[in-house]
């Protein structure tokens, strides 16, 4: 007897220890089936269409298909192998296929018309009515009004975009596993942690081989650009990080840069926009491109005075330091840390004892509590897709159950690098009940070795914290629709959650809460707080360039005609020209490895990272003027906010919360760029 495919039965929690996978495309392909007579009977119900009908109808179709859809490439992006990363490749297009059958189906379109124009006759709530423009904008933005020859070449773009998008970040993923800096003498880790240096050996043991092995993998890249002493071996190690994707081989990325580019613009110009940034950017708080520009550039100007001076700071450090007559991008980490020690006496080696990586998430738990009154039970009885991974239920202070919550925080080679929220169940109301999300945290924190346990540094902190502030958005979500429910909000909008949350990394009433040492359990001394309140705009403004050069990247790749394009390096070096601090390295290339546009879902949206810290110290001021654990203002923001996902307008609910719009006088405050300029 064959074993059941566990992919083809309705599931809650995925059953990831039953799947293989080779049941993946079958899945897919009865899940289609069934999606598409769902489809087939909207479309075709004898019955006048209604909200209920077509719009709440269609929203709730595909069910089964989305719940397969999450597990397969949430596992592609945290836990893949060449099998799924093949079966993906065939997939991708009959999802897009079968999206764009939606999309360019005339008679339900012509049903959604229908129900559109006739809405004083709906007496429609604010989430209706939402759902209602949200679902005819989709079919007119995606071509329904398309004469049929354009919506085959519509159809012909998506496939080649689904195919080229999964390629890229395979690539990246590749060029990332497959790159090591093999030590042999001890004497080239001078300067090197002890921690980084045991983390090492232990990775160069795990691969038989003697000495030490550095990776491109954040926990063991970032520590050796920023503490080794050896120049040459940073260089060595930069150059291959800056490099992925640019290698003229067959994991280079030059040609599918503008494949993709090329696409989504002959995509737009179908469909009657200017350009990809054009047609992203109607369904965006930014609007326009040249209110992105104009915002961008607004910034840049407050930024680049401030950046100026501490590269000329950094610069002469250097200088006295060692000798150094031209700071290299591979010197930034190492000599801006050897600063910081300098100037605030402070560096991460201090901080990281009081960082464990299991205190810094009961930390967050802890915070969670004060502010919404949220409790996490581990629990050992939800199956998982690999054993590192932990799992929580969330209940809230009436015992009532919130949300599963996984855990899956160090790097592997089957897992893509960064941090990330996802989810495998949204949360939406169906038939009387309340659907409670199924969220995830994917990060690739610093390991714990034989010796000590994961100690995460101040950035990894603010990372967990960032991440976290992701899944309470989508844990907290309380919408009827899955469409509109928790993270699915205006990309220009979703990072407030996330951004607002790093504030309380700052504050001694959260640290106090979960900052111990290690080993002695003392609380982390009252001096090392001021510290990390002291630092916490050193060298801002060069931070800022940074984040803002990739922002104008990516307006340059998707806010103008790229078919004349032939050189990416020399596109891009044009692009960074106005950001650019440090002397460019033509061996290098950010755009094919810019994941986030070119494999994600960020083009023509990279520039929400700082839209978004408007809103989030604009908030944040908000929680200093009453306190930062205030129980009122944290009770506005999970109802105004958190727990409304995307049912209205992202201003409309920020004011509701506020009583104001956001003012960008408090980024510039906490960012310490008003003194700068001053």
């Amino acid at each position: 007897m064959s074993e059941v495919n566990p992919l083809l039965a309705s599931f809650d929690e995925a059953p990831f220890s039953r799947i293989r996978d080779d049941h993946f495309k079958p899945a897919f392909l009865a899940a289609l089936e069934e999606a598409r007579k769902e489809i087939e009977a909207i479309a075709s119900a004898p019955e006048s269409p209604t909200f209920a009908n077509t719009i709440e109808a269609l929203e709730y179709s595909g069910e089964h298909l989305d719940r397969i859809s999450s597990v397969f490439f949430n596992l592609n992006a945290a836990n893949t192998n060449e099998t799924l990363q093949g079966l993906a490749q065939e997939i991708s297009p009959m999802l897009t296929e079968f999206s764009n059958d939606i999309t360019l189906n005339a008679k339900l379109y012509d049903r959604i018309k229908s129900v559109y124009e006739s809405p004083e006759d709906l007496e429609l709530n604010p989430e209706q009515q939402t759902l209602l423009e949200k679902k005819y904008r989709h079919f007119t933005r995606n071509g329904a009004n398309l004469c049929e020859e354009d919506k085959k070449r519509l159809r012909e773009i998506d496939t080649a975009l689904a195919t080229r998008k999964l390629s890229f970040g395979e690539n990246v993923l590749a060029e990332t596993n497959k790159y090591e800096l093999h030590i042999k003498e001890s004497s080239q880790l001078k300067g090197l942690p002890e921690g980084v240096v045991e983390a090492a050996r232990q990775l160069a043991e795990s691969r038989d081989k003697d000495g030490w092995v550095f990776t491109l993998d954040y926990p063991s890249y970032i520590p050796f650009m920023k503490y080794a002493q050896n120049r040459e071996l940073r260089k060595q190690l930069y150059l291959a990080f800056a490099s992925k994707g640019f290698h003229g081989d067959e994991l280079d990325n030059t040609t599918l840069v503008l494949e993709i580019a090329g696409l989504r613009f002959e995509r737009a110009r179908l469909l009657g926009y200017q350009t990809h940034a054009d047609f992203i950017l109607e369904e965006r708080m930014a609007d326009t491109p040249d209110k992105v520009m104009n915002f961008l550039e607004e910034l840049l100007e407050k930024a680049k005075p401030a950046a100026m001076k501490e590269l000329e700071q950094l610069g002469e450090f250097a200088r006295e330091t060692d000798g150094i007559t031209t700071l290299e991008k591979w010197d930034s980490a190492y000599y801006s840390e050897k600063l910081k020690q300098k100037l605030f006496e402070l560096d991460d080696e201090q901080l990281k004892p009081y960082f464990k990586l299991e205190n810094v998430l009961d930390g967050v738990f802890r915070v969670t509590e004060k502010l919404f009154g949220l409790r996490f039970k581990a629990v050992e009885d939800v199956d998982k897709y690999h054993e590192e991974v932990i799992t929580y239920r969330v209940y809230d202070q009436e015992d009532s159950f919130i949300a599963l919550f996984y855990a899956d925080f160090h790097p592997r080679s089957g897992k893509r690098g960064g941090a990330w929220m996802t989810s495998f169940k949204p949360q939406f109301q169906k038939a009387g009940i309340n659907h409670r999300p199924h969220i995830s945290n994917v990060c690739n924190f610093t390991r714990s070795t034989k010796t000590r346990p994961s100690l995460l540094s101040f950035n990894e902190v603010t990372t967990l914290f960032h991440e976290f502030g992701h899944a309470l958005h989508g844990m907290l979500a309380d919408t009827k629709y899955p469409s509109l429910s928790g993270t699915s909000v205006y990309w220009d909008f979703v990072e407030l959650p996330s951004q607002l949350l790093e504030n309380w990394c700052y504050e001694r009433e959260a640290l106090e809460l979960f900052a111990f040492h290690h080993e002695t359990g003392e609380p982390i001394p009252m001096n090392l707080i001021e510290k990390i309140k002291a630092s916490a705009t050193f060298q801002e403004g060069m931070a800022t360039l940074r984040q803002l050069s990739f922002g104008l990247l990516d307006m340059a790749w998707h806010g103008k005609d790229p078919s004349g394009i032939k050189d990416v390096k020399a596109y891009e070096t044009k692009a960074f020209q106005d950001t650019q601090l440090f002397p460019d390295n033509q061996q290098t290339c950010m755009s094919t490895a810019f994941s986030h546009i070119f494999q994600g879902g960020y083009s023509s949206g990279y520039y929400s990272y700082k839209w978004a810290e408007v809103l989030d110290a604009d908030a944040f001021a908000y929680f200093k003027e009453r306190g930062v654990f205030d129980q009122k203002i944290a009770q506005k923001l999970r109802t105004h906010i958190l727990a409304k996902g995307g049912t209205e307008k992202p201003m409309e609910l920020y004011v509701r919360f506020r009583g104001r719009e956001p003012r960008l006088e408090a980024l510039l405050e906490r960012a310490g760029l008003l003194k700068k300029t001053a």
